[in-house]
């Protein structure tokens, strides 16, 4: 009696255990890498441009709560998760600034090389160290600037047809940034 109970054990515990494994026939296959490109995901840019002339009101105005003045700092960029996306008007220059540092990517026409290749972004620290580097802002939801000023993290931002200036505020130093290269002060 011991011995059919032994043996129908046996064949109660394969017969859960053949119905937990499944196998399928075939090949694995997967498509060929695409070359190191990143995919590319639509992001909304919203732009910040002059906002038309208000005619005179019996009522006063407020501004509008997304858009904040400071006395001689221009329009205050609010922060998303601790940085503050932006891109130049022409769109050839985007940067992603944080109370430490102002990173930017350009295709620069006097990069020098950065691990065999020209760089295509540039690094300001807050205490005003530059430095060169290979990398891509991927997919950031920036705001087009308009040429004027901005104020954003502890930076002042002036924007130009001439280049992008970063200054920080409490240190005083910055760079200017266009395509043809960056001068850091």
């Amino acid at each position: 009696m011991k011995t059919r109970l032994a043996i129908a054990g046996v064949l109660a515990a394969t017969a859960v255990l053949a119905g937990c494994q499944s196998s399928i026939e075939g090949t694995a296959t997967r498509s060929p890498d695409t070359g190191g490109t990143e995919p590319n995901f639509p992001t909304p840019r919203p732009s910040r441009s002059t906002p038309p002339p208000t005619s005179p009101s019996a009522t006063p105005s407020q501004p509008a709560p997304t858009t904040s003045r400071a006395p001689g700092s221009g329009e205050v960029l609010a922060p998303q998760n601790g940085y503050v996306f932006i891109q130049t008007k022409s769109g050839k220059t985007r940067c992603q600034l944080n109370e430490q540092e102002v990173d930017c990517e350009s295709a620069f026409t006097n990069a020098p090389e950065v691990e065999g290749e020209p760089a295509n972004g540039v690094r300001l620290t807050a205490d005003g160290r530059t430095s060169w580097v290979l990398g891509n802002l991927g997919a950031i939801p920036a705001v087009t600037l308009d040429y004027r000023t901005y104020s954003a993290l502890g930076w002042t931002i002036d924007a130009t047809e001439d280049g992008t200036r970063f200054t920080n505020d409490a240190t005083g130093h910055g760079m200017v940034v266009r395509v043809e290269g960056v001068e850091s002060f």
